[in-house]
């Protein structure tokens, strides 16, 4: 059976900002592949302008986010769920509910819906109380208005199913192993393997970023720090003002060209993954199919994807005895073996892929059923 798809919720494909449109990259050409009509939504100030990407379409909507600030999120969504309602989409696959939910009720009627229900946006500490009080009640329509669910972590599925008693579809996020192709396209002579620790990660305060710099700041390590992030937010100027003194911590801002990132990653003496809100993040699957060795902030959303994998951290001075004491010796290379192993059977794009089509095609037939026989709603 081949559908129409659309999905919704993204600034756009190819990808230039972050984990849903990364996997919506992935995902909508994958589905193309298997012989689906896929359609896009793309913010009318994405850099990508063609009406098409490798046999995705895409449609650009109205975007007045650079105008408003997060308010023009709302006017972007409503703008692409109106123009959804006049295609006659068999499914509509939304990434996220922040500012998409509130427009449930418009959400059109003879298409199935699967949200994919994000992390707990909520919990950002970024965020004011009444912001957060919103983001709950947000999460609350996107119930409501919602045929099917996706978890991109077994943590929020859990979390899904004892709040509200619905069942979820877990589907995490995927990684590319790293390959030998990759590792000759640097000079390897341009910067000593091993000789730096490392850390991409938006510059928000949940990202624990001031605690993994401070462990570090405090060492008496004489490697580098290299931080990937853009730093033009108020959070990332005070986090750079911070630690201006310090000239191991080195401040790279944001790169976009993934190999680069990739091999950063693989050469790294010990990535730093300091995410404690939302699910399978994107950035900790490239770093584990990258090979790098990982000390992650202790919570359940990354000990659910890298059990006893990894070094992990709580507080600065464990941040700290972490860079004064980690070697890499063979048990450390076990972990990292491991850590392949799981982006092999668990994390790969192709099953990730496999499965977001059979749950959209078993949405789809749920669908069906119940219009053919009504009040079963």
């Amino acid at each position: 059976m081949k559908l129409r798809i659309a999905i919704l919720g993204t600034r756009g494909i190819p990808n230039n900002y972050g984990g849903f449109e990364h996997i919506s990259e992935y995902v909508s050409e994958g589905l193309v592949k298997k012989g689906h009509s896929v359609t896009v939504y793309n913010s009318h100030n994405h850099s990508y302008t063609a009406s098409s990407w490798n046999g995705v379409d895409i449609v650009h909507c109205y975007d007045p986010e650079y105008l408003l600030g997060a308010a023009g999120q709302f006017a972007y969504d409503f703008n692409c769920i109106m123009d959804a309602r006049k295609r006659k989409f068999d499914v509509l696959l939304i990434m996220g509910y922040t500012s998409s939910s509130v427009w449930g009720m418009l959400y059109p009627k003879n298409s199935a819906i699967i949200t994919n229900m994000d992390g707990l946006e909520w919990k950002r500490s970024k965020y004011s109380k009444p912001v957060q009080r919103f983001l709950k009640y947000a999460e609350k329509l996107a119930v409501k208005y919602s045929g099917s669910y996706i978890s991109d972590s077994r943590v929020i599925k859990t979390y899904l199913k004892d709040k509200y008693a619905i069942d979820s579809r877990y589907i995490p996020y995927g990684a590319d192993l790293f390959t030998d192709f990759e590792r000759e396209q640097f000079d390897q002579s341009a910067l000593l393997k091993e000789d730096y620790f490392l850390l991409m990660a938006r510059m928000e305060p949940e990202n624990n970023i001031e605690t993994i710099l401070e462990g570090f700041s405090s060492s008496t390590s004489h490697k580098k720090f290299k931080v990937l992030g853009d730093t033009g937010n108020r959070f990332g100027k005070f986090i750079t003002h911070k630690f201006k003194k310090d000239d191991r911590i080195q401040f790279k801002g944001s790169i976009f060209d993934n190999a680069a990132v990739r091999w950063l990653q693989n050469n790294s003496y010990l990535y730093f993954h300091g995410h404690s809100v939302g699910g399978t993040n994107p950035s900790l699957l490239e770093a584990m199919a990258s090979e790098a060795l990982i000390a992650a902030h202790d919570n359940p959303f990354n000990k659910s994807v890298l059990s006893t994998d990894a070094f992990y951290f709580n507080n600065a001075a464990e941040v700290r005895h972490l860079v004064e004491n980690v070697q890499r010796h063979d048990t450390e290379k076990t972990m990292v073996q491991n850590n392949l192993q799981k982006i092999q059977y668990q994390f790969n794009w192709e099953k990730v892929i496999n499965e977001y089509e059979e749950f959209i095609l078993e949405c789809h037939k749920k669908n069906i059923h119940e219009k053919v026989i009504p009040g079963n709603r």
